[in-house]
């Protein structure tokens, strides 16, 4: 089996939260070295975010730190002092790349700005992630998930069509921009490699949503031709048998409606009341009626099967539905276990811990877990002594002085 795709790729990681840690978790995971600078004062903020094992906060507990800091090592480091600052430079010169979450500006008054750092390191790739980019007039604005989908993502058209606008939720978002980020850091890297000369990848939050065709595209095709705004689609659909239904153990939803009505008879095993010509006229699925008429029989049919029963009925009858599944339900899924989309990882503190493994699957050059997340500041001797041959004495003092 060959190196990891990324091996010998060396990161220096100035991110926290989710979309910064997750450009760096994506390198790391496939073999890029990832040294995490984190503050000493408690670290990563999302240390603190849960969820918790028990629901009982722990800063070395966090499952969305666990996860999203795999294969990385921990570097405590206050960059406002100059001792810090020194380290980060030393840093710098072993560095390919560099991946950094703060406020635009913020670095460059630390002296560790783009524009310095390229002179002194011309070579390196310089990726900057945050709410608006670093140029323009929204550069200094403050943001968060509901306010990038509201500006950017398509919230106009989710929730109900009589009420307000609704976010959908979750931090897809930026899970998102730390996947953009990643992918735009390796061609920034590959570029470095042909033509000798980095530069700063500048990752916009707010951008990112506003490239995504989530939902956007057929809204913006319709504005574009007909003037139409999008709007709110009502979950009170005629078409039949559309939505989620109640089953055996739980939900399953079905997309039957319409053409696809002929999948739905075959599956129900072509019952004798589903022969009357009046449910295959071309105004049958716009009738409400019929469609109570209808689910009067389907519901009944669904809670006599499990989940499982109903996927496998869909299935072999090409019935486009799905399971509604509950977390539980996918983390033991055996097919998605089988096919490694889940790994128990062992952590010092956390004890052991059932996480997500890779989101590619490459044949040469696969995803591996290396290490778990670090604990905050795990590898300050490492790193310090190993690697820029400071004495224990030299790292107690840096301590005393709360550089580390």
């Amino acid at each position: 089996m060959a190196d990891a795709a990324l091996a010998g790729v060396k990161v220096l990681d100035f991110t926290h939260y989710i979309a910064g840690p997750y450009c760096t978790k994506l390198l790391a995971d496939f073999g890029a070295d990832v040294i995490k600078v984190e503050r000493p004062d408690g670290g990563d903020p999302s240390r603190r975010l849960g969820p918790f094992p028990g629901d009982v906060p722990h800063p070395e507990k966090s499952g969305l730190f666990l996860v999203l800091n795999t294969n990385k090592k921990s570097l405590t480091l206050d960059l406002k002092t100059e001792a810090g600052r020194r380290i980060a430079w030393q840093l710098l010169g072993w560095a390919d790349v560099v991946v950094e979450a703060f406020r635009p500006g913020a670095l460059e008054r630390l002296g560790l700005g783009y524009e310095t750092v390229h002179k002194a390191r011309p070579v390196l790739v310089y990726t900057s992630i945050s709410n608006f980019g670093q140029h323009g007039p929204y550069r200094d604005y403050l943001s968060s998930e509901i306010i990038a989908y509201g500006m950017g993502g398509e919230m106009y058209s989710t929730g109900l069509d009589s009420r307000e606008p609704l976010k959908l939720g979750g931090t897809v978002s930026l899970f998102q921009g730390g996947a953009v980020a990643a992918m735009a850091t390796l061609g920034a890297l590959f570029g470095a490699g042909l033509q000798g000369n980095g530069q700063q990848v500048d990752i916009s939050l707010m951008e990112v949503l506003l490239g995504d065709q989530d939902r956007r595209m057929p809204a913006l095709v319709a504005y574009q031709y007909c003037g139409e705004t999008t709007r709110r689609s009502s979950m009170d659909l005629t078409d039949f048998p559309i939505g989620i239904y109640p089953c055996k153990d739980g939900y399953f939803e079905v997309m039957g409606g319409l053409e696809r009505f002929k999948t739905i008879v075959a599956m129900l095993g072509d019952p004798e009341w589903l022969r009357d010509p009046k449910w295959h006229t071309p105004a049958a699925q716009r009738d409400p009626e019929l469609k109570l008429e209808f689910e009067a029989h389907f519901i009944p049919w669904c809670l006599e099967r499990t989940k499982a029963e109903l996927w496998e009925l869909a299935q072999r009858h090409r019935v486009l539905s799905a399971p509604v599944n509950t977390v539980a339900d996918v983390v033991e899924d055996p097919v998605f276990n089988e096919r490694g989309a889940f790994l128990e990882v062992q952590h010092p503190v956390a004890g052991r811990v059932k996480m997500p493994s890779r989101p590619i699957v490459m044949g040469e050059t696969p995803w591996k877990l290396r290490s778990p997340a670090p604990t905050l500041g795990q590898h300050n001797e490492e790193v310090l002594c190993g690697m820029l041959g400071y004495s224990k004495e030299e790292l107690v003092l840096l301590r005393q002085r709360g550089a580390i």
